[in-house]
């Protein structure tokens, strides 16, 4: 099990089998999401660089030891790599040496005694309830106004917030995933599982008046092939499914009501974090949340008590007289 990768210290990917199995296995066996698969073949394929370098020529898989790996994650930091990347780069390192494990009976995991990089836990942003009132009013005034745009992009803020699902599961989502007869949607989330989230009225009406608007333009795009998404939920005005980053813009434009800095910080992402954060302080269950956020881990859904921590202290400092 000998190799000699070659390439540069830019982390390109490299021509090393043992990488090009590795990603097929978290494609097709760990179904994990292209995105995944793509940073962790990166990243592995980054370390084998990294080794052609530090080795000199000739090494093999079984060879590395720990201080090769001390190695590459100080190489990370020269580099200004963010500690969560370099957490997620040796997290990958260790997957790949369980891989070896499996597929070749490689008994070493240099990875494992690996120290994972220590990560400043930061609390969520996340909008208030006064907050989430005027954006909702000025998009629902938008949608009063306007026509198939604004209807789009009120009913995308209400499920956004009726669920807490991620970006990339509403831009993905079919008609078949949306039952409005059972106020419910069949959402695909991380390593393509599937969970069902209820959906609520506010976000069901506004669904109604977008399918109304998207219908009408249906219709008026005639029957030619490839003219119109009938599958896709969210469309733009040619009938194409809309990308996550047209996804991102249109939420944006709705959060700039809020003004200054405050609506340039915020983004999609935010209506998941405050979805959860005003379940919780409505003293929703942990683990009911977890289900509902998709998160693989509680620890994880977690951070949202903080969170609400945090806004109680803030409460307290202000109005306790001996605070």
């Amino acid at each position: 099990m000998r190799n000699s990768p070659a390439g540069s210290g830019d982390g390109a990917h490299l021509a090393v089998p043992e990488i090009a199995a590795f990603g097929s296995f978290l494609s097709k066996e760990r179904n994990d999401s292209p995105h995944t698969v793509k940073a962790y073949v990166r990243d592995v394929s980054d370390f084998a660089v990294f080794c052609t370098d530090y080795y000199g020529g000739g090494w093999s898989w079984a060879g590395v030891d720990r201080l090769a790996i001390r190695g590459w994650l100080g190489a990370m930091q020269q580099r200004g790599l963010a500690k969560r990347s370099a957490a997620r780069a040796l997290s990958a390192l260790r997957t790949f040496y369980r891989f070896l494990n499996v597929t070749q009976g490689l008994e070493v995991n240099p990875a494992k005694a690996a120290r994972t990089p220590k990560l400043g836990r930061a609390l969520p942003a996340y909008l208030d309830r006064g907050e989430i009132g005027l954006v909702f009013a000025e998009a629902e005034r938008r949608a009063e106004a306007g026509g198939f745009t604004e209807a789009r992009d009120l009913a995308m803020l209400e499920l956004f917030y009726s669920t807490g699902i991620r970006l990339a599961e509403l831009a993905g989502l079919t008609d078949r995933d949306v039952d409005l007869v059972s106020d419910q949607v069949k959402v695909r989330g991380k390593g393509r599982k599937e969970r069902i989230v209820p959906v609520g009225t506010h976000a069901t009406r506004a669904l109604r008046r977008y399918y109304r608007r998207r219908d009408g333009l249906a219709g008026r795009s005639g029957p030619g092939p490839g003219t119109f998404d009938r599958r896709a939920v969210f469309v733009s005005r040619r009938g194409r499914r809309l990308t996550e980053r047209s996804v991102q813009l249109a939420i944006k434009r709705l959060l700039r009501v809020l003004g200054g800095s405050r609506g340039r910080d915020l983004h999609v992402h935010s209506l998941r974090h405050s979805f959860a954060t005003h379940l919780l302080d409505a003293g929703a269950d942990l683990r009911a949340v977890q289900e509902l956020l998709g998160h693989a881990s509680l620890s994880t859904t977690q951070v949202y008590t903080h969170t609400s921590v945090e806004r109680l202290k803030q409460v307290y400092h202000q109005a306790h007289p001996r605070a």
